[in-house]
């Protein structure tokens, strides 16, 4: 039986600030590998420092896996495809990667096999070329864009007809990936159930009175990129008004911060105007996170903003056996059951967000993510009455956090999630495609570089020009020089092929001929490797130009 090969492009592990991508995508190799439902990993990764930081990650946290994980160059890709028979390929994203990818499959490999990327933020202004370029005649049934919620599949859709519909191109012709839907998950080991002991001792940590309750938000503090929380003050401010004591609530808002950002400061003074007990946390670590979760009382999370995609603090709330207050939007829908783990705030939005879509490739993100998001409304007397109802029942507050700890636990462990990825590669493979098309397609957005650049030259390369080994050339063949090749050239130029291709010159011989004689050879020698007839070609062409360049083959 043939081994099972998992391989990708991405690291996944990416050491820096909490972020939400970075903490899905090191969740999901930690899953992965935990799991470990294949044979061998593989990462063609094109930077050494992240090669470098990733294999640290793996031999601290993995070392069992030590001698079936390996770490080829991405200058490998090809010969690597067309050697050996992975099951899969999946990216960390949708964005950049996959076409080309599918293009190198679709050339070299025996078997097509799957392509795979998930969606994390959508709604960045470039991002319509970017879903532009999975829509190509080598796109394959055995592609699939996995979007981590029901709203974010829905988008990715609507992506691809937006685009067919602009530019004309029908499906038959220019066909696309499957979208799927798998959700991210949350490591176990990371999230164990909290006791009352655990959720006493982080609450007088933070000095929280036995009466008072603690509403928790965390995310980025940026009004123009998460969600704006000062409709959560106005309701609170209602709330107030309406008679709730300031002294039994405490708002703790923590997350990420920029340093030139004066809205935290602005929050404070807010905060003081309506008599509101703020803690601000800037930029919290893992720990401070983790005694966050178990201090509060109740998770508030009013996203307004296209940016969300997701919601893994969601998750990492009904793990702590939170409820979860949310506006209904994006991917919380997915997460949060009304009535059952916690409670939906309505959202309206736009109709018509014409003005801003066409000023929005001219500006910064933030700008024109803060023009959208200040269109979307969380409804503030329903976020007042939905607070109101959790402030003031602690048995329904704790129902809520131990229905949405046991669905985390049954739903979004990472256990889950691989399963479902494992079941969604195999579906995969069960899809007819039509190799012929495939192969023969080349990507439109793919730079040809020697058609577009072919008047840089005097002249390119033509197969009736007569070449013969030069004395360097004879005296390489013969062994009695060695020939210096430079690193990352090992499929233009490698020592043996270049040794035959000498030896084939050392009578005058014209290119054509010695491109096939040579294309020939490299077939015997490597036979387990799958080379369509123009990869071929172009291969021996490339090996002739490089010894014409380095003076081992001269023109007659």
């Amino acid at each position: 039986m043939a081994a099972r090969i998992f391989a990708t492009l991405d690291p996944f592990y990416e050491p820096g600030p909490i972020l939400g991508r970075r903490v899905a995508n090191v969740g999901f190799l930690r899953g992965l590998l935990a799991a470990d439902p294949f044979d061998q990993y593989h990462f063609f990764l094109a930077d050494q420092r992240a090669a470098a930081s990733l294999k640290e990650f793996l031999d601290r946290e993995f070392p069992s896996l030590a001698g079936r994980v390996a770490l080829p160059h991405r200058l490998t890709l090809a010969r690597a495809v067309s050697e050996t028979p992975y099951f899969c390929f999946h990216q960390s994203d949708c964005i950049r990667l996959p076409a080309f990818l599918a293009q190198v499959r679709n050339a070299a490999s025996r078997e097509l096999f799957p392509i795979t990327s998930l969606t994390h933020s959508l709604n960045y202004a470039d991002y319509g070329q970017a879903f532009l370029k999975h829509l190509w005649p080598g796109a394959t049934a055995r592609d699939a864009v996995v979007a981590s919620s029901r709203p974010g599949a829905e988008v990715v859709r609507r992506f691809f007809a937006a685009l067919r519909q602009g530019y004309g191109l029908s499906e038959a012709n220019f066909p696309g990936p499957s979208v799927a839907r798998i959700p991210l998950g949350l490591t176990p080991a990371e999230f164990p159930a909290l006791s009352p002991d655990d959720k006493a001792q982080a609450r007088q940590a933070r000095g929280l009175g036995p009466d008072q309750v603690a509403l928790l938000v965390f995310g980025r503090i940026q009004h123009h990129s998460k969600m704006d929380v000062l409709p959560l003050f106005r309701a609170l401010q209602r709330l107030f008004v309406q008679g709730l004591p300031r002294t039994g609530l405490r708002l703790i808002l923590a997350g990420w911060t920029e340093d030139e950002d004066d809205l935290p400061e602005t929050l404070a003074k807010l905060a003081a105007n309506i008599g509101l007990d703020l803690e601000l946390i800037r930029r919290p670590s893992d720990q401070v996170k983790r005694e966050l979760f178990a201090a509060a009382d109740l998770f508030v999370s009013i996203a307004d903003n296209p940016q969300e995609t997701f919601g893994l603090t969601l998750l990492e709330a009904g793990a702590a056996g939170l409820p979860v207050l949310a506006s209904d939007y994006d991917g919380y829908k997915d997460i949060v059951v009304p009535e059952q783990t916690g409670l939906l705030v309505p959202t309206i939005g736009p109709r018509d967000t014409g003005p801003v879509d066409r000023l929005a490739p001219l500006l910064y993100d933030n700008q024109y993510h803060l023009l959208l998001a200040q269109q979307t409304v969380v409804e503030v007397p329903a976020l007042a009455q939905a607070l109101a109802r959790l402030i003031g029942d602690a048995d329904l507050r704790s129902g809520l956090g131990a229905a949405g700890r046991a669905r985390v636990e049954a739903e979004f462990f990472w256990p889950h999630i691989i399963g479902r990825y494992v079941a969604l590669w195999e579906e995969l493979w069960a899809q007819p495609v039509d190799e012929t098309k495939a192969r023969a397609a080349v990507h439109p957005l793919g730079l040809a570089y020697g058609q577009i650049f072919g008047g840089y030259p005097t002249a390119l390369l033509d197969s009736g020009l007569v070449v013969a080994a030069s004395a360097a050339g004879r005296a390489v063949y013969q062994g009695r020089e060695f020939p210096p090749i430079y690193a990352g050239l090992e499929d233009v130029a490698d020592e043996a092929g270049l040794k035959h291709l000498l030896y084939l010159a050392r009578k005058p011989v014209a290119a054509g001929d010695l491109a096939a004689r040579l294309t020939d050879w490299r077939r015997e020698q490597e036979p387990d490797r799958l080379v369509l007839a123009p990869e071929a070609q172009a291969r021996a062409e490339a090996l002739i130009l490089w010894g014409l360049k380095q003076d081992y083959l001269e023109r007659v």
